[in-house]
């Protein structure tokens, strides 16, 4: 059996969402725990190198200890300060645009597209201003965003452009991993994404310059190669962080990685199975369904219905969970935006529904949900 195929009987309490830790990967953890390294170490460089080869064409990788903090680091290296603007989706976890707020710059939220909550290029071009810095992007729930436009709305306007991909491990765009396309690819190893490491991040950028700032603002701006080496001159420049990953999460990731393959196809096809349950049932629409360009890393499924909580209510009376997750960023006092005018986000803000997805369900849960839905609600 593989070690990522369901174990609970049908008929039992169905999560929206579940760790998947496999055994290698929690052997992993053990044996580094018995070793000399278990804050930064060895397993730190194996792990940035492999994950670079494999979802990122080689370019710089650098592990750290939440996807919060690497983008963090990339809305520095953006050269974001205090006034700049920002333009990110209004529909997001609020860590997108949080370190905005660390480095005292101001969001501008843009609307989403219908059809993909992703958000809509069109209207990131309209708030471009002399003050935009950085553009960020979040490829929601797996499926990749209009690239192209992305990246010639960024190359037009002379900004950078940050790719928030916490849920898109996998994807890919036009035949390239996602992580390819912007000057800054920020991952996610939080506990229920693709792959975790307990907690943990990513930051992939294509700068080899900003790659060496990178290492050092994770590590209280201290050269730390050079410190171990023996050559570091004393001296620290920057204001740094204790934003590193460790040798624990770093084993994990990596063991991680040997079974990704077999776990994405898993979840594609999970998510391909509620598409043929759905596709047909009136009155649901499925969120950011097959793009012939791109492929959906399938980290969740959402789908759009009328009378949201009477069908919320309906599967938790058959024990399946389900919720929003997130929410538009725009209504958050913290971000002091006020009531923005979204006319996609505001049509959609109370249909959208998660659906369970992880790696402990069969494709007979699968059809264990989508029959709630077709009975009714």
């Amino acid at each position: 059996m593989r070690e990522f195929e369901p174990r609970s009987a049908v008929g039992d309490r169905l999560p929206l969402f579940h760790p998947h830790v496999p055994a290698s990967a929690r052997e992993a953890a053990f044996e580094t725990l018995s070793g000399r390294w278990i804050g930064q170490g060895p397993q730190v460089d194996k792990f940035e190198a492999a994950f670079s080869q494999k979802f990122a064409g080689g370019a710089s990788s650098i592990a750290v200890s939440a996807a919060t903090h690497a983008l963090h680091l990339a809305y520095i290296l953006a050269g974001v300060s205090e006034g700049d603007e920002v333009i990110a989706p209004v529909f997001s976890c609020a860590a997108t645009s949080f370190p905005v707020l660390y480095q005292r710059g101001k969001v501008r939220f843009a609307d989403i597209q219908p059809g993909t909550l992703n958000v809509d290029p069109k209207h990131v071009r309209s708030l471009i201003t002399p003050r935009t810095k950085a553009i960020v992007c979040v490829h929601y729930a797996g499926l990749p965003c209009d690239m192209d436009e992305l990246v010639a709305i960024a190359k037009d306007a002379r900004v950078a452009l940050v790719s928030d991909a916490a849920q898109a491990l996998g994807s890919t765009y036009r035949d390239k991993p996602i992580g390819e396309y912007a000057d800054f690819c920020a991952y996610s190893f939080q506990a229920i994404k693709h792959i975790t490491t307990g907690d943990g991040g990513m930051l992939v950028l294509r700068n080899r310059e900003s790659a060496d700032v990178a290492k050092r603002l994770r590590w209280f701006g201290i050269d730390r190669a050079a410190k171990l080496g023996g050559v570091w001159e004393n001296e620290i420049r920057e204001v740094g962080f204790k934003y590193h990953m460790n040798d624990i999460a770093a084993s994990m990731g990596l063991a991680a990685l040997e079974g990704f393959d077999a776990m994405l196809a898993w979840r594609q096809k999970l998510f391909a199975r509620y598409c043929s349950n759905l596709q047909s049932l009136s009155g649901v629409e499925i969120v950011g369904a097959s793009r012939a360009d791109r492929t959906h890393a399938a980290w969740a499924f959402t789908i759009l219905v009328d009378r949201r909580a009477d069908l919320e209510r309906r599967l938790l009376e058959k024990n399946i969970e389900s919720g929003q997750v997130h929410f538009r960023n725009d209504r958050y006092a913290v971000f002091a935006s006020g009531k923005e005018v979204l006319p996609a986000m505001d049509a959609v803000q109370d249909k959208y529904l998660l659906l369970p997805l992880h790696m402990k369900m069969s494709t007979e849960d699968v059809d264990r949900v989508c029959g709630v839905l077709k009975e009714g609600w």
